[in-house]
């Protein structure tokens, strides 16, 4: 199931939404003798020049008050709106249940498992930073970004378990906890980042009767096909090594990937399918479904310095993607160099 991708992007436009709304416009002093807690707008540097500020307590609470609210309003704004849109989707079309356990563990070699670790992680990622930037305390936004993140996925799982169609699937619930509990382990064991869980998809062309079944499955646009197709999609644990090694010569943005993948897979479980009256309307189980490895170059792009705002932005949005790069790959008992995996 793909209701994971939908999850992501309410939570990316929650978190980056948030962060962008107020302090996109602000005019920005040097840090120097930027007085804490105030934003001004002003026609010349100039005016600055031997005048003391004093960070007022009423505008400070004021402005840290005020994100709160923004934050919140948002996240109530995407989890209410996603679950309507969650309902005409995908539940509108299929009888209510009984609660019941659904197990899917075997289905797509793992793959769509690891989207949902990939979807837990980037949502407590971005809820996070967006209540650090309503004025949070590392802590308390940790555990509220985490908290929430989990509880909404969680609450996505329960939907599942009342509809006829599908079911509670303890397979997702724990790649949702892995996903958020890397996230949430390293903001309180670190206090940053070093293991990084990214993403990777491209398009893949398919020929003849592959292609019909392939635009079954997946869809045939490229945004369906980069967020659908399970052959094209791989996740990463992107390791900082500067970091983790404490090597000061390694530069800061160098990181190491492990890649995870798979491929021949036109079936959840095998590649053939019987129409309701029992006639077989696809077979290809001559095709092989392996799983696939690799070993890859990355960049953690939140450790690049830069002194634009839009740019730190972009790139902590943007690092939850893995960069493109070679890497070597250990697919049906052999390897073999990839010169760009993605």
């Amino acid at each position: 199931m793909k209701k994971w991708i939908f999850h992501t992007i309410i939570f990316a436009f929650t978190g980056s939404a948030a962060q962008d709304s107020l302090g996109a416009s602000e005019h920005i002093l040097p840090e120097a003798s930027k007085p804490a807690g105030l934003h001004y707008s002003y026609p010349s540097p100039n005016r600055w020049a031997g005048r003391k500020t004093t960070k007022t307590p009423v505008d400070t609470a004021t402005g840290k008050k005020g994100r709160e609210w923004l934050v919140g309003g948002l996240s109530v704004l995407g989890y209410g709106g996603s679950f309507v849109v969650l309902n005409e989707a995908w539940y509108k079309g299929y009888p209510r249940s009984s609660f019941h356990v659904y197990n899917d563990a075997a289905e797509w070699q793992q793959v769509d498992k690891a989207g949902h670790a990939w979807s837990a992680y980037v949502s407590a990622s971005l809820t996070t930073k967006a209540w650090e930037w309503a004025g949070l305390s590392k802590s308390k936004a940790v555990l509220l970004g985490s908290g929430t993140s989990l509880l909404y996925l969680l609450s996505i799982e329960y939907l599942d378990g009342r509809s006829a169609e599908w079911g509670w699937s303890w397979a997702d619930v724990g790649a949702d906890l892995f996903g958020t509990g890397l996230f949430a382990a390293q903001e309180k064991g670190w206090k940053e980042q070093r293991i990084t869980l990214k993403f990777s998809s491209h398009f893949r062309n398919y020929e003849g009767r592959l292609r019909q079944r392939a635009d079954e499955l997946y869809g045939s646009s490229l945004p369906e096909r980069l967020l659908k197709d399970y052959n094209a999609q791989s996740y990463w644990l992107s390791f900082n090594l500067s970091s983790l090694t404490k090597i000061s010569s390694l530069p800061p943005w160098l990181n190491l990937s492990i890649g995870y993948g798979a491929d021949g897979m036109y079936g959840g479980y095998d590649n053939f399918l019987k129409d309701e009256n029992g006639n077989i309307v696809f077979d290809a189980r001559n095709i092989r479904r392996y799983r696939q490895w690799y070993l890859s170059p990355d960049i953690d792009l939140t450790r690049i310095k830069t002194g634009s705002k839009l740019l730190r932005t972009a790139f902590f949005v943007l690092n939850h993607i893995k960069v493109p790069a070679p890497a070597v790959e250990l697919s049906k008992g052999r390897l073999r160099l990839k010169a760009i995996a993605f």
